[in-house]
């Protein structure tokens, strides 16, 4: 009785690998998903090595090694800000708190929409009409709004922008979810599952989810791009940590120094472009994972 669990086990490992092989290879046939994912990538690296070559001193205020509003010179590629740092270091080092926020933010956001998604699809009735009522209901009301609203009652930290977006960014995978939910609870092996004796969890996590998350991970790098927009707001707004450097930090103290007006445009655009590459490399990402994960998308192509 091991011998045959086991080739089944092997049997199983050797179509996900080729499963996976096959998707890198439809993945790899985009080119404007593999632009985004080396962008990504660069940005990641950069953002995990800045402490190595970022000393501590040169964020500090008081310990600027410049003069405010110097233009950009061999010493500072990017210019100074209001205070003397050099503005490529600031873009540098807001990436990691532009792109955490991002990440868990889009994480919160996916993970609540999938549970939601995926109890609504299954269990139907009464319990599918609540729950997607409440989505619908947030999808009506402007996720920025709320996300500024619970900013601004709650304690100003990297936290609260997390739970922010997290919370009010879920229910378009609540609908996709239970969309590809019901699909799957179509299908024939679901009823064997189920004459067999599996229970709502079994049959929930053992057989609809890995079935639906090709498309949950498809709608997380879109996310992504999406909360790293909406942090950059809520800080260009004044509603992010007070001592965290994030891009949306760096566009408010430039706006607060007057930057738009005195035509210090190494101080705006940088951070801004910062944004722009980013949010554009998760979506060309998340648009090539749909068309591996899609097969009407692959024939369109």
């Amino acid at each position: 009785m091991t011998a045959p669990a086991a080739s089944r086990r092997a049997v199983v490992r050797a179509r996900r690998r080729a499963a996976l092989r096959k998707y890198a290879r439809s993945y790899a046939e985009n080119r404007a998903g593999l632009f985004g994912l080396a962008a990504l990538v660069l940005a990641v690296l950069v953002a995990a090595a800045a402490p190595l070559f970022i000393p501590p001193e040169a964020l500090s205020v008081t310990g600027a090694p410049g003069e405010r509003f110097e233009r950009p010179s061999a010493e500072f590629p990017l210019g100074t800000d209001t205070f003397g740092r050099s503005v490529l270091d600031l873009v540098v080092w807001g990436a990691r708190i532009s792109l955490t926020v991002g990440f868990l933010a889009a994480f919160v956001s996916v993970a609540l929409g999938t549970v939601i998604g995926v109890i609504a699809g299954h269990f139907g009735g009464l319990a599918s009409n609540v729950l997607m009522r409440i989505t619908d209901w947030f999808l009506v009301l402007p996720a920025l709004v709320m996300a500024i609203a619970l900013a601004a009652v709650l304690e100003r930290s990297t936290l609260t922008i997390i739970i922010a977006i997290g919370v009010t960014s879920w229910p378009s995978t609540a609908r996709i979810v239970r969309a590809q939910t019901l699909s799957v609870e179509a299908r024939p092996y679901i009823e064997r599952a189920r004459a067999l004796g599996g229970g709502h969890l079994h049959v929930m996590l053992r057989h609809v989810l890995p079935n639906v998350m090709p498309v949950v991970i498809a709608q997380t790098t879109l996310l992504v791009a999406e909360a790293i927009v909406m942090e950059s707001t809520l800080s260009f707004l004044g509603l992010g940590s007070p001592g965290a450097i994030s891009w949306g930090g760096v566009l408010q103290d430039a706006r607060n120094a007057g930057a738009i007006s005195s035509g210090m445009w190494w101080y705006m655009v940088p951070p801004g472009l910062a944004i722009a590459l980013v949010a554009l490399s998760f979506t060309l990402c998340g648009r090539a994972l749909e068309g591996v994960f899609n097969p009407r998308l692959r024939e369109r192509r």
